[in-house]
Parts: C-alpha cells; sequence; structure tokens
C-alpha cells in the first residue's frame, strides 16, 4: 500500500470547528488576504492534507493555517520530512524492477508449456493478469522500445491461448487481459511516434472492452483518443473523446483521467469557466476513490496526477499563481531524495510550465532554465515532450525573439523535432 499517514489531527480540528472541506478553504484564502503570498485554496486540497499525501505544505499555507488555528503545523499534524519535500509513493515492486519481475513470472510458470496445453488453468489466468499490472506498472520509466517489444511479444504468447480450446469464461477473461495489453501497446506506440500503430492498437483495445462489456477499457481507449488529439491540437475533439467516454466509463480511474483531460481541452480553448468545473468534478469523484495500492500503474489514477493535470491547465489558462503552484507540488512529490524522479514524463511537463510562468513575468533566464531541464529529464515521451516544449518556445519567440537564451532553448527544441520527424512528420507543419 502506499506510504500515506492519515493526518487525523487536521480532520479533528476542522470536525471539532464544525467546518466542511470546502469552509476550511475559504477561511485560509481569507486569511491569506493579510500575508505575502495569496493563496488559492479549495476542497481538494485539504482532502490531500488530510489523507496524508501532503506532510508538509508550502511555507505560504503554514504561514496561513497557523493565522487561522493559532496552532504550528506539527500541532496540526503536518511532519517535514527529508528535505521538506511531500511524500514520495512508492509501490511494493518499483516500477523499474516491474519489467524484471514480469519475466521472472513467464519464466516460473513455464509459459511456453502452458501456451500448447488444451485448456487454461485458472493459475495461468491469474499470472497472466499480474503479467499485464507489471508491464502497465513500468510504463512510467522503462524505455519505450523495452516495453513495446516485450508487450508485443506478450500479446503473441496470449494469442496463442485464443485460438486454443478454452471455456467462454476463458475466453472473456483473456479478452480483457489483451485489451488491456493491447491499450498499453498504443500509448507506447504513440510515445515513439509511431501514430498509425498506436490508432490501430487503441481501437483493438476498444473493441474488446466492446465485444466483453467492459466500460473501463472502453472509457481508456476514449482517454488514448483525448490525449492524441491534445497533442496533435485538435482541441474540440479532445472534448469531445473525453465526454463520449465518460459515458460509459462509471466510477473508475478512467472516469477521473477523462474529465481531467476534458479540462485539459477545455483550456486549451480558453473556456474558463468549464475547465474549473471539470477539475472540481475530476477531484470531487477521486476523493470518492480508495488509494491505488500501485500507483505507478499506467491505467490507475493516483491522488498526485491531479495535481499534474492540473498545472498544465491552469498554465493554459494563465492562472500563473495557481499553475505555478501545482507544478512545483508535482516535482517535489516526484523527487526521490536521491534526486531521480519516480514520474520523469510529470515533471517534465512540470518543468515546462514553470517556464511559460517565469517567461511571462519576464524571468528569460528562469525560463530557459526550466525549459532546459525538461529536456535534461530522461524522458520516456519525446512526442509529449516535443508538443510541450513548443507552448514554451513561442512564448518566448513571442517575448523575447531577439535574445540569445531564447535561441538558445529555440535550438533545442528544433533538434527534439527532428529527431521525432522520422515517425511524426506532421508535427514539422
Amino acid at each position: 500500500m502506499p506510504d500515506y499517514i492519515p493526518n487525523v489531527q487536521l480532520r479533528a480540528w476542522r470536525n471539532e470547528h464544525l467546518l466542511t472541506r470546502a469552509e476550511m478553504a475559504e477561511q485560509i484564502n481569507a486569511t491569506s488576504i493579510g500575508i505575502a503570498e495569496r493563496l488559492v485554496c479549495d476542497e481538494e486540497r485539504i482532502r490531500r492534507w488530510e489523507a496524508g499525501e501532503v506532510s508538509w505544505p508550502h511555507a505560504a499555507y503554514r504561514l496561513a493555517l497557523t493565522q487561522r488555528t493559532g496552532l504550528q503545523p506539527e500541532d496540526l499534524g503536518f511532519r517535514p520530512n527529508r528535505r521538506g519535500q511531500n511524500r514520495l509513493v512508492e509501490a511494493t515492486v518499483m516500477p523499474v524492477d516491474a519489467l524484471r519481475a514480469e519475466a521472472d513470472l513467464y519464466g516460473t510458470m513455464e509459459l511456453a508449456q502452458q501456451l500448447q496445453a488444451s485448456d487454461v488453468g485458472t493459475g495461468t489466468l491469474e499470472a497472466l493478469a499480474e503479467a499485464v499490472d507489471l508491464l502497465c506498472r513500468a510504463y512510467p520509466v522503462v524505455p519505450a522500445a523495452t516495453l513495446r517489444d516485450r508487450t508485443q511479444k506478450r500479446l503473441a504468447q496470449i494469442n496463442g491461448l485464443l485460438a486454443g480450446r478454452i471455456t467462454l469464461d476463458q475466453h472473456r477473461e483473456l479478452l480483457v487481459i489483451t485489451g488491456w495489453l493491447t491499450a498499453l501497446l498504443g500509448c507506447v506506440h504513440y510515445d515513439l511516434g509511431e501514430r498509425e500503430e498506436a490508432e490501430t492498437a487503441r481501437r483493438t483495445a476498444y473493441e474488446m472492452g466492446r465485444q466483453v462489456g467492459h466500460g473501463e477499457l472502453m472509457a481508456w481507449a476514449y482517454e488514448m483518443s483525448a490525449w492524441f488529439a491534445l497533442v496533435e491540437g485538435r482541441y474540440e475533439d479532445v472534448v469531445i473523446a473525453a465526454r463520449t467516454g465518460q459515458a460509459v466509463a462509471g466510477h473508475s480511474s478512467a472516469m477521473v483521467q477523462l474529465t481531467l483531460q476534458e479540462a485539459r481541452g477545455l483550456a486549451r480553448i480558453g473556456n474558463r469557466r468549464d475547465a474549473d468545473k471539470a477539475l472540481t468534478r475530476g477531484a470531487d469523484i477521486l476523493a470518492k476513490l480508495p488509494l491505488p495500492t500501485n500507483p505507478d500503474h499506467h491505467f490507475v489514477f493516483d491522488h498526485a496526477k491531479w495535481v499534474f493535470y492540473a498545472a498544465t491547465a491552469y498554465t493554459w489558462l494563465e492562472d500563473n499563481d495557481r499553475a505555478e503552484e501545482h507544478a512545483l507540488e508535482t516535482i517535489q512529490m516526484h523527487t526521490r531524495p536521491d534526486g531521480t524522479s519516480n514520474a520523469p514524463m510529470r515533471v517534465a511537463d512540470a518543468h515546462i510550465d514553470l517556464g511559460i510562468i517565469h517567461a511571462r513575468r519576464g524571468d528569460l533566464d528562469a525560463a530557459v532554465e526550466q525549459g532546459m531541464a525538461a529536456f535534461d529529464i530522461d524522458r520516456r515521451s519525446l512526442t509529449d515532450l516535443v508538443h510541450r516544449a513548443g507552448d514554451l518556445d513561442r512564448v518566448l519567440y513571442q517575448r523575447y525573439r531577439r535574445e540569445a537564451l531564447a535561441d538558445e532553448f529555440h535550438e533545442r527544441h528544433i533538434t527534439a523535432r527532428r529527431a521525432l520527424a522520422a515517425h511524426r512528420p506532421d508535427l514539422l507543419d
């Protein structure tokens, strides 16, 4: 389980004073008027504090809490941890080890022999489901080409089972397992710039979900469609795909992800009112979901992801203070004590968000520093990085087109675009 430790002291203080989370957030916002930094607290932030997802709030929040309650943060159950960072969510098996564990699993259950069997036992299905889980957990950190090859190999093996003699129930379970693997393969293809292969895999995953009536699998296929449209600049399509997927998602991680994708699409077209509503709706749904056992799983919406999505949405809405706050929190949550990241793609995006914010505020040095930091991270998805870096490059061009530092970042961005051009010439349009 994640190492969140609920903050019972803060919750007890709120209950003692007969405050809802929303009311407490409003009081903190009102308190912040008298301090240097104007805060933007909301119900979701209070929930994350009480759940223990944030063990040590930022300094401005600590000051506001002390002024509002008359208590020090430590007396309210907050604890500074190493380097003053918020808790890191680490699974029982680290993502970098998940690929090795998946290979060991196949070796120990002698899958090669089982694929030739005339029927499939319960143990085989359980082992296959566990293998898929491990591959999905490897997604954040394993090189995309490596994960693509491994996933394709497992799909070929499982297809051998589907062609054999199995019961209807076993056939359904294998279709679900294959659907998740195919959805993962589509994501990896897209990360590699293999657009046609990604779309084929996405459609196949959707069809498998439709055949067995698996709403969440179908919903993730819609989420992939929204993601593709977001990267490709088809922002109205993002909203359409996200809303369509919500109709089949049920109360699941997919529903939260689709709601946040809707928010990002709305933010891209400048619809601030509806984007804010979607962000709030996503937070409300997320608050009712249990904390995930393995938050690194690609098809699980972990609670830290809401902060990451909100950072980018607020950046696009030019709500710089909120965007900066969420981007900094994203970096803090996903930076280990040794300085490495357990979510390099999120951290890279957060650096781009901060770069855009600094550029808007007139600090070219800080803007370029953040942008270069994004490129320096060992990030798996070049497609997404090129897309997001383009946002910063455009802001720098508009404001600092004759500055050497802006030219330096532009060249770094162009180099990355050229590296992707062989797979995705449309990105050079």
